[in-house]
């Protein structure tokens, strides 16, 4: 089946969508987020991205259309090269969701991530309440490892989060 989607770099042409998906206050609790990031940041961000992932233990990519039109973001982060593996984060535009959109772009993140990093395993933190997360992870596979109890605050309360771990089988 041909992919509807691709993962590129960020552009300088993404910007504004950039900030409104980063700013998004109602994404702030999965992210850890606390205050809004100002364009100034992010355009530096994105000019002085490296894409050396050993280096900077970390790679973002948009989620795009065929068309190059914007749809999310998918990102890898605390890389530990020793171990081989790397956080997950996802999030698609609200008004791209419930498409399929995530689980296709977390089929091509990992095989981008085996094929040219020799990745062995990707997790994932998700919050308890993230039905839709949880959903997401479970249909590709991730197993939940662990329960972390009232590990972040938000909403006036501590929440739980749940952690899942893929490993790649050679």
């Amino acid at each position: 089946m041909k992919s509807k989607i691709k993962l590129r770099a960020l552009e300088i042409d993404d910007l504004e969508w950039i900030i409104k998906i980063e700013n998004d206050q109602q994404n702030w609790k999965y992210s850890n987020t606390i205050s809004p990031l100002s364009k100034e940041k992010i355009l530096d961000y994105i000019n002085n991205y490296k894409i050396d992932f050993f280096e900077t233990k970390e790679i973002k990519f948009v989620i795009s259309s065929i068309q190059n039109l914007p749809l999310g973001i998918v990102d890898l982060y605390d890389f530990k090269p020793v171990h081989r593996r790397a956080c997950v984060g996802i999030i698609v535009d609200k008004k791209f969701q419930n498409n399929g959109i995530a689980k296709e772009a977390l089929s091509l993140l990992e095989e981008w991530a085996i094929n040219r990093l020799g990745i062995y395993q990707f997790y994932a933190n998700v919050a308890e309440e993230n039905l839709i997360s949880i959903r997401l992870f479970e249909g590709l596979n991730y197993k939940k490892i662990c329960l972390k109890k009232d590990w972040n605050f938000y909403n006036g309360k501590f929440n739980n989060e749940f952690t899942f771990q893929k490993i790649f089988k050679k």
